[in-house]
């Protein structure tokens, strides 16, 4: 008789994520000399613009990588480099930016969303991704100034929600 198969984080759903998948200093992403870096803190929030208080959101670009996973309030943080900008094979140039990825209860599969930063304001009003949405989703990429960090909210559906790709 064979052995049942265990379910995948994509097919389960509760605080999975919290406990499984973080790893000693998986909120820092930079450089091995430590220069360049910038504070990113958010919150997910749901539909009713509650906290998420168990969900897990990881940004990644190049060579960086961050994992957080959220706490009662559905707040995480990242310490990163901001990556430079990328060019396509087409010719087009990508506003320096963070992939996100984001698991939380009630998801059957992860959400993918870009983390794009406020002092490129050029080079994310040429950005093709940005190029692709209507203004008021944009905005729900950027992130913006607050104080020494950048804050970057994760909103999962209603007024203000993220807008999320299927990549």
């Amino acid at each position: 008789m064979s052995e049942r198969p265990r379910p995948t984080p994509s097919q389960t759903v509760g605080p999975f994520f919290g406990f499984a998948l973080p790893f000693t200093g998986d909120v820092d992403a930079v450089r091995p000399d430590g220069t360049g870096t910038l504070r990113i803190e958010g919150q997910v929030l749901d539909g009713a613009g509650e906290p998420v208080p168990d969900s897990l959101v990881e940004v990644w670009h190049a060579s960086q990588f961050a994992r957080c996973r959220t706490d009662v309030e559905g707040a995480f943080h990242f310490n990163l480099a901001k990556p430079a900008a990328l060019r396509l094979l087409d010719g087009r140039v990508r506003a320096p930016h963070m992939n996100v990825t984001v698991f939380a209860r009630g998801l059957l599969r992860h959400l993918e969303t870009f983390l794009y930063f406020p002092d490129e304001s050029e080079a994310n009003s040429t950005d093709p991704v940005l190029e692709l949405l209507d203004p008021n989703l944009r905005a729900t990429l950027i992130a913006r100034p607050d104080g020494q960090v950048l804050r970057f909210d994760i909103r999962l559906q209603g007024e203000s929600e993220t807008a999320f790709f299927a990549l």
